[in-house]
Order: C-alpha cells, then sequence, then structure tokens
C-alpha cells in the first residue's frame, strides 16, 4: 500500500487516543518511516490488550513503514509499576523463556521481507552491557523525578505503601529504548496502549534532550465494554493468543458472543477489513441483528489471524455441531474437548460402565450441569427437550452406548436449542 494515509485511517478506526503532534506526525508518514511497539514478557503469552497493539502496527507496515517489534528482556526482569501494588520479580530464567514465547507469537502478524520488512529487537541486547554509573550519568541526569512523581501509577502507589526504586526506574528503561532505538534504526516514533503515554513521552523528551530533534508518540485508546466489565475478559479469565491457555475455539467464541452494542467498534480496532465492508456490516448488524453477521465474520478473522485458517474452521465448525447445525463427528477431538471443557463437563468412570452402556441419561444430565435434578432431568427427556450427540431422546432411562462416545470418550448432550454440555469418560 501507499505511504500516505495511515492518519487518517487510524482516525477513521478510532484508534488514536493522544499524540504529540498529530499534523507533525501526518506530514513524517507521508514517507516510509522506522516505528516501534515495546511488548514485557510479564507472563508466557500475550492477549488481547496486546493484540489492539500488534494490529496497529501491522497497520502501519501495510503502509509501507518498518515496524520494530520490541520485545522487553530487560525492562521484563523489572515491571512497569502498577497502581495495585510491587511485582513480583520474575528469575531471568522465566523471563528469558517467556521472551522466546513472545517472539514467536509476534513473528506471525508482521513481513520480515521486502522493503519494509519488520526486525524483532529485544532491550536487553543494548541494556545490560551498559554500567551503572555511565547510565546514570549519561541517562539519569536527563529525568526530573520531580516530573516522575506525576504518574499516576507511582502517585497511587506512594499514597499506599510506597513503591520500590527499581519499578520507580521503569520510566527511565523504557526511555532509553527509544533513544537506542532511534540512533541505531532511525526509529522516529513509539505506539502503545493510552496507558503507556507517560512512558512513551518521556522517551520523546529523552531523545530530544540528547540527540536535539523531535521525534513522536502515539497511543491507542483503552477499549471498554457497553456492559462496563473490563475488554479481553470473561467468566474464566484473561483471553490469551496462546492456544494452549485459551483455546481456538474459546478465542472464536469471545468473539461470536460480543455484545451488539460493541461490535461496530470492534471491527474498526480490530479488522482489516475496508471501511465499505465494514460499514455493511454494521448495517447487517442493525438491520438483522439475529442473524449475527458481524459477530461471525469478526470471530472468522480474528482467530484465523492468530491461530491460522484450519484452526479457525474447526473453531466455527464446532460452534455449528454444538447446537445441531454440523457433524460433531467432523471435528477433531482437540477442538471437541476444548469446547466441552469451555462449557460444562461431567465425569463417568470407566469402572461405571457395564455392558457397554452408560449410566443412565437422566444421571449424564446432573452431572453435566444441565440438569438440577434427576426428577428435572427426566421432565426434560420427556419433554422432548433432550439430545446425545445430537440425536433426540425421549427414553427416560436411556442409557448412552458406549459405541456412540466420540473418540471414544466424548459426549455432547444439548438441553433444548441452546445449552450444551459435555461428559468424558476417563
Amino acid at each position: 500500500m501507499k505511504s500516505e494515509g495511515i492518519i487518517e485511517e487510524l482516525t477513521w478506526r478510532g484508534l488514536i487516543a493522544q499524540s504529540t503532534d498529530i499534523e507533525a506526525l501526518t506530514a513524517a508518514t507521508q514517507q516510509p518511516i522506522t516505528l516501534y511497539c515495546g511488548f514485557d514478557p510479564t507472563a508466557p503469552s500475550l492477549h488481547l490488550g496486546n493484540l489492539v497493539q500488534i494490529l496497529t502496527v501491522r497497520r502501519f507496515q501495510h503502509y509501507g513503514h518498518k515496524p520494530l517489534a520490541l520485545v522487553g528482556g530487560a525492562t521484563g526482569l523489572i515491571g512497569d509499576p502498577k497502581q495495585s501494588g510491587e511485582r513480583n520479580l520474575n528469575s531471568v530464567e522465566i523471563v528469558d523463556a517467556w521472551v522466546s514465547k513472545i517472539r514467536l507469537q509476534l513473528e506471525k502478524f508482521y513481513n520480515f521481507e521486502g522493503a519494509n520488512a519488520a526486525q524483532m529487537v529485544n532491550n536487553l541486547d543494548w541494556t545490560q552491557g551498559v554500567g551503572v554509573l555511565e547510565f546514570l550519568r549519561d541517562i539519569g541526569k536527563h529525568f526530573s523525578v520531580n516530573k516522575m512523581l506525576d504518574r499516576e501509577a507511582v502517585a497511587a502507589r506512594l499514597a499506599k505503601d510506597g513503591i520500590s526504586f527499581t519499578e520507580f526506574s521503569y520510566q527511565i528503561l523504557q526511555s532509553f529504548d527509544y533513544l537506542q532505538l532511534f540512533k541505531k534504526y532511525d526509529c522516529v516514533l513509539q505506539t502503545g496502549g493510552s496507558d503507556q503515554w507517560g512512558n512513551i513521552t518521556a522517551g520523546v523528551d529523552l531523545v530530544r534532550r540528547v540527540e536535539q530533534t523531535n521525534v513522536h508518540a502515539l497511543t491507542t485508546p483503552l477499549i471498554t465494554k457497553a456492559d462496563g466489565t473490563k475488554f479481553g475478559k470473561t467468566e474464566s479469565g484473561t483471553v490469551w493468543l496462546d492456544a494452549e491457555l485459551t483455546s481456538p475455539y474459546a478465542f472464536h467464541q469471545f468473539w461470536l458472543n460480543a455484545d451488539d452494542r460493541d461490535v461496530p467498534s470492534l471491527l474498526r480496532i480490530f479488522s482489516f477489513k475496508s471501511q465499505s465492508e465494514i460499514e455493511d456490516l454494521e448495517r447487517a448488524l442493525a438491520e438483522r441483528p439475529q442473524e449475527r453477521a458481524a459477530q461471525r465474520a469478526l470471530a472468522n478473522e480474528l482467530t484465523e489471524l492468530v491461530h491460522g485458517k484450519a484452526e479457525a474452521q474447526a473453531a466455527e465448525n464446532a460452534g455449528k455441531a454444538l447446537f445441531g447445525s454440523g457433524e460433531l463427528s467432523e471435528l477433531p477431538e482437540s477442538t471437541l474437548s476444548a469446547a466441552l471443557t469451555e462449557a460444562m463437563l461431567g465425569e463417568v468412570k470407566r469402572s461405571e460402565i457395564s455392558n457397554e452402556l452408560m449410566p443412565a441419561l437422566d444421571e449424564l444430565l446432573v452431572r453435566s450441569g444441565l440438569a438440577a435434578s434427576k426428577k428435572a432431568a427426566r421432565r426434560t427427556i420427556s419433554e422432548g427437550g433432550a439430545y446425545v450427540n445430537n440425536v433426540r431422546v425421549e427414553q427416560e432411562d436411556y442409557q448412552v452406548p458406549v459405541a456412540d462416545l466420540l473418540y471414544g470418550s466424548w459426549l455432547v448432550l444439548r438441553r433444548g436449542r441452546k445449552a450444551f454440555a459435555g461428559v468424558v469418560v476417563k
């Protein structure tokens, strides 16, 4: 794509919260520039909040700019101050392992070939060899303690239990990154979340003081949900980008279940569809919300982007099959098990199987959480609302043959059209 227009697109998508000088940045991006965004290894995986930043940088690359994907091997050993209290310091070995995992995650999103090829960088490379006296004399002297105390997180901590010098110094380390990347790669823009504004502008100020030149900062807004809950959180916890922490099925379901009120902004922030395509989906959402076409498009696109086309297709097929619109037997076992584990899951021991028959269906409905009691379960069965592997069962004392187990271990139970759960034989 052409290099002009990235700021206009980010503006339309609602992706600009703050900028040092939006007019100057717009002018600068008329030609290709180098930019960076940093990701600290504070967990073994990135999450949905990080995805906003990842995809914002990806948009810059699509417009011809060169991204530096920074993994904080040094800053991850310190930790950005939290308002809630002092971070636990992870060992060097743990941080190093998490750096490797996060690098692999980031590599999925950028193009590492061509004129504007992305580059992975680790701030440990230029930080670990700097002596403490050199760092204090050459870098520390440019920072005002009074200004650092104004940071919201720092002020909150000082009002409670105080803050260690280690975490207090985080801002200086992050600013040092910007200076080094400016020197090494002519990097002139740092992006990040709006909660990083103080750290990012401190880096802008350091470059100005040391190099006597102006560089840029841009942040994206904090995403909030219409119901007031935190974006990227579900009842089971954080939505991670690692398939082992959040399955592709659960990831797909997160987007598919998005509140209608949130979908227009989510499409603009996360989707790479064109403006006209997004506006078409917004119209469909307004006119035919029951079809959930916008949610489905968002779920398919984002799951494919994060987990690959095969996993996205499997997650979509699972959603259909579990509600009776597809073949359960065609689902990969990994997808089936992830989906049932994400829902409600009852257990049956092998020792409970007799004559190749499972315990009675009313018992299975209770164990899976689909019925509060056997009496309620038998009523559901008699009224025609009970399904085993998408086949209706109306016999109250029905016992499922072992031969009907999917992959020899799984049953899908459903009550009515919308409530499903699983049973696993162990």
